[in-house]
């Protein structure tokens, strides 16, 4: 082999090392998101919750708590609540009605918990209401129960069972429920 066709060899090489180190690179870039678009947050993936139990009923309602957080960037809204416990599970917020009382209602739209934030679920305020037990929830009990978000994701906990006497507020709605407390 003369000079000529080596020094042609090394620079066909070098050249081709230098195209490949630059569509590698170009892939790279082209992986990575656009600046300002993020993938979709995925809400059964960053929330959690802490902290969580449920009120001892022998029948008839009862309620679970727990501070809720999201640790994604973006706002997820928990729409609804199914557990075995209960064929019938609703979102419940406690406000005060005309004439003054604390009621509690099921809440429009759901539970909204904010990026990087939390929602605190506890008796006298936002709970996860459970009507129509399917049996006895007796301190030491677990139960468990799948949120199920608005991009319809979900999130399964379990939460131990607790004696607890607060939290009486009444019930209004058209259900004919009017008046128990939880």
């Amino acid at each position: 082999m003369n000079t000529r066709t080596t020094t042609r060899t090394l620079l066909a090489s070098r050249l081709f090392g230098v195209v490949a180190v630059s569509l590698l690179a170009l892939t790279g870039c082209a992986a990575e998101s656009a600046p300002g678009e993020s993938e979709p947050v995925v809400a059964g993936e960053v929330v959690t919750i802490d902290d969580a139990w449920v009120k001892s009923a022998e029948e008839g309602m009862s309620a679970a708590f727990g501070t809720l957080s999201n640790s994604g960037d973006a706002d997820v809204t928990v729409v609804s609540v199914a557990s075995e416990a209960s064929s019938m599970i609703e979102l419940h917020e406690t406000v005060e009605n005309e004439s003054g009382e604390m009621v509690m209602r099921e809440i429009d739209g759901g539970f909204v918990i904010p990026a990087g934030g939390t929602l605190a679920l506890e008796p006298g305020a936002n709970h996860i209401m459970l009507m129509d037990l399917a049996g006895p929830l007796r301190a030491g009990d677990e139960a468990t129960f799948t949120l199920t978000f608005s991009d319809d994701s979900t999130y399964e906990f379990t939460a131990p069972v607790k004696d607890y006497s607060g939290a009486n507020e009444n019930y209004e709605s058209g259900d004919g429920h009017e008046g128990m407390d939880h």
